[in-house]
C-alpha cells in the first residue's frame, strides 16, 4: 500500500514562468514605468500565442497519425432528368465515431459556422486546441437540389455535406470505400496506400455548370472517368474534361443530340 501511495512530488513543483515573475514585480511597483508593463504583457501575449500554435500544431500531428481512413458508410443512388447519380460517402456521425476520442485525447474539438447568402450557403470548420490556438477551413456551395429536395431539404443538405468536406479538409482526413467489414482483418504491413489529388470545391461547381450547359449528365461523366462521384474526379482530370465539355457545347445543334455526338 505505502508504495502505491509514493509519488514523485517535483511534478507538482514546476518552474514559475520567468516572465509572469517580472510582471509581477512591475504591478506591485508603485514606481513602475507603465510603458514597460505595456510592453512586457504585449510581449507575453505574443509569447503565449507562439506557444499555442506550436501546442496546436504537435496535437493536430499527433491526431492524424492515430486517425484512420473514413469508411464511406453511406450510399446515394437516385435517378433524374440528368441521369442516374450513383456514388457512396462518409457520414459526418461516421466520421465523428472515428476522430472525436481521438482528438479528445489531445486536447482538440472541432464546431461549425454556418452563413447564407447570394444564393449559396457557406459553412466553416473550426478547429480549436485546448491551449487557446484555433485555425478555420470554409467552403461554400448552392444549395443541393438534387434527388427532388424541397429548399429547406436543399439548404440542409448542403450545410451537411460542406460540415463533411470542410472538416476532413482541416484535418487532412482521406476516405477508403468500405469492403464489408474485411478492413478489420489484419492487412500486410507492406500494404500502401496511394491518395490521388481530386478536384476542389470551385472545380466541381464549374464542371456541374458546364455540363449542364452541354446537356451532359453527372452519370455520364463519372462512368467515363471510371469513378463513383464527380467529387473523385483527379485534379489533372479537371482541364481536359472542360475542355471535353466544351467542345460538346460548341458542336450543339439546334435538335438533340445523339449520345455518340458526346466526346467520351
Amino acid at each position: 500500500m505505502n508504495a502505491i501511495a509514493k509519488h514523485d512530488g517535483s511534478v507538482a513543483h514546476l518552474p514559475a514562468d520567468p516572465m509572469i515573475n517580472m510582471i509581477e514585480r512591475l504591478v506591485l511597483n508603485p514606481d513602475a514605468d507603465l510603458d514597460k508593463l505595456e510592453r512586457m504583457l504585449a510581449l507575453k501575449r505574443d509569447h503565449d500565442r507562439d506557444n499555442a500554435r506550436v501546442a496546436f500544431a504537435a496535437a493536430l500531428a499527433a491526431a492524424r497519425s492515430k486517425i484512420p481512413p473514413i469508411v464511406k458508410d453511406a450510399t446515394v443512388d437516385f435517378t433524374s432528368s440528368k441521369g442516374r447519380t450513383h456514388y457512396k460517402h462518409e457520414t459526418l456521425a461516421g466520421i465523428a465515431k472515428v476522430i472525436d476520442p481521438i482528438l479528445s485525447e489531445f486536447g482538440l474539438s472541432y464546431r461549425f459556422r454556418t452563413d447564407q447568402g447570394n444564393g449559396g450557403v457557406r459553412v466553416t470548420c473550426i478547429i480549436a486546441h485546448a491551449h487557446g490556438h484555433s485555425e478555420e477551413t470554409s467552403l461554400t456551395c448552392a444549395p443541393d437540389g438534387s434527388g427532388s429536395k424541397n429548399p429547406f431539404q436543399a439548404v440542409g443538405s448542403a450545410v451537411t455535406y460542406l460540415q463533411r468536406y470542410t472538416l476532413k479538409a482541416a484535418l487532412g482526413l482521406s476516405a477508403e470505400i468500405d469492403d464489408d467489414a474485411q478492413s478489420a482483418a489484419p492487412r500486410p504491413d507492406d500494404r500502401i496506400r496511394v491518395e490521388v489529388k481530386t478536384i476542389s470545391q470551385e472545380q466541381f461547381v464549374q464542371i456541374r455548370e458546364k455540363a449542364d450547359e452541354a446537356g451532359v449528365s453527372e452519370d455520364q461523366i463519372t462512368k467515363a472517368a471510371g469513378i463513383e462521384h464527380l467529387h473523385d474526379l483527379p485534379a489533372d482530370s479537371f482541364a481536359p474534361l472542360m475542355r471535353k465539355l466544351q467542345a460538346t457545347i460548341n458542336a450543339r445543334k439546334p435538335d438533340v443530340i445523339d449520345a455518340s455526338e458526346i466526346p467520351y
